[in-house]
């Protein structure tokens, strides 16, 4: 496969030419024009955060994305599924108010917001998987998977089961239905490293399958027949104890993904954009957000969701970490890789390796600056 491009733009304004403008330029010169979208249900699939974690996507970008959609004929609608975990985004009940506290009402972002997968997470359709080797079939939310074009619009950060969040995570993970969700997870089972572990239960209240409890003596453990494998655990522990599964755990779970991500864009038109910014350590899924481990690099875009994340990746590699993070709590060198060095359990290249080798896109790109 040919090398992809990816576009992207820096976060330097004018007074002729602010960031808005500057991401409809982003946009149009990656390609969003060419896009078949006329009379099309357009999924703006992204994550619209959980309220307390402030370094989610803001409304006014998105707002950009739904304009050009309308542009071009589409009817956008923004989506999300619903969480595995406890939270304000479990249920489509709670999890559209947590959208409208986050701004991303019908005026801010000029469309309406759909949860894909229904008020329980219970309403899927299973899309076929052309190429896996985990999975035949993907179970997808409904209005994702009915969807006649899909635009991924994310937030570029670390992740403590996948090691990064990117354009395939926010579609694969994103989009699944709660049992879908529940496949992905499957193979990641925490683990307690009791000598860290302080009792304090907070990773007990964070369960939302009751599998954690407190010992006598003051320690957490898992049990493992009633864990889902979400990782809030890891998220919530300050203390370093709870890390997500040792070996082969985040090279299935991202495998799976990949697989997922190949269900919901089979046959049908697809942009996506990274926001490379306020690169927070952990997924937006918790109610707070750690520092950002490196300064806020700009906004990329392709056709290629993979190329597209792998730039990403090279870009935040590439970038002066920032002292005082969680990067540097744990003795980093000062350059080369930072989501491993953040996540060492996990294996952020085994999710861009296998979506290359089912024909996703590819991880080779030039890199075009807008």
């Amino acid at each position: 496969m040919p090398e992809s491009t990816v576009y992207w733009i820096d976060l330097r304004t004018t007074p002729s030419m602010n960031i808005l403008k500057k991401l409809d330029k982003l946009l149009r010169a990656a390609g969003f024009a060419s896009l078949e979208l006329r009379d099309k249900y357009t999924a703006l699939k992204i994550h619209v955060g959980e309220p307390g974690n402030m370094s989610y996507i803001r409304p006014p970008y998105v707002a950009v994305v739904s304009s050009l959609v309308r542009e071009l004929g589409g009817k956008p609608f923004l989506t999300d599924s619903n969480t595995l975990y406890s939270g304000r985004r479990h249920n489509a009940y709670d999890h559209i108010r947590a959208a409208f506290e986050n701004g991303f009402s019908r005026d801010a972002v000029g469309c309406d917001i759909i949860i894909a997968d229904g008020l329980k997470g219970d309403d899927f359709v299973e899309m076929p998987v052309a190429r896996g080797s985990h999975c035949s079939k993907a179970r997808i939310g409904c209005a994702v998977a009915e969807a006649d074009a899909v635009v991924s619009i994310n937030h570029f950060k670390g992740h403590e089961l996948t090691g990064f969040g990117g354009a395939l995570k926010n579609l694969g993970m994103g989009a699944a239905s709660r049992s879908g969700k529940k496949f992905l997870h499957e193979v990641s089972h925490p683990v307690i490293d009791r000598a860290k572990c302080t009792g304090c239960g907070a990773c007990a209240k964070a369960c939302a399958s009751a599998a954690i409890t407190v010992d006598g003596e003051r320690k957490a453990v898992i049990d493992h027949e009633a864990c889902v494998g979400c990782c809030q655990c890891v998220a919530v522990c300050q203390f370093g104890a709870a890390r997500a599964s040792e070996g082969s755990a985040s090279k299935v779970c991202s495998e799976r993904i990949a697989e997922y991500v190949e269900a919901i864009l089979h046959g049908k038109p697809s942009f996506h954009v990274n926001f490379v910014m306020n690169v927070s350590p952990n997924c937006d899924c918790w109610a707070n957000n750690d520092a950002p481990i490196v300064a806020d690099i700009g906004i990329f875009a392709s056709l290629d969701p993979v190329a597209l994340d792998q730039a990403c990746v090279d870009a935040v590699n590439a970038a002066p970490a920032i002292n005082g993070t969680a990067l540097t709590d744990k003795d980093y060198a000062g350059t080369g890789e930072k989501f491993g060095h953040v996540h060492p359990d996990t294996d952020w290249s085994a999710g861009l390796d296998h979506a290359e080798r089912i024909g996703l896109g590819t991880r080779r790109y030039s890199l075009v600056k807008v």
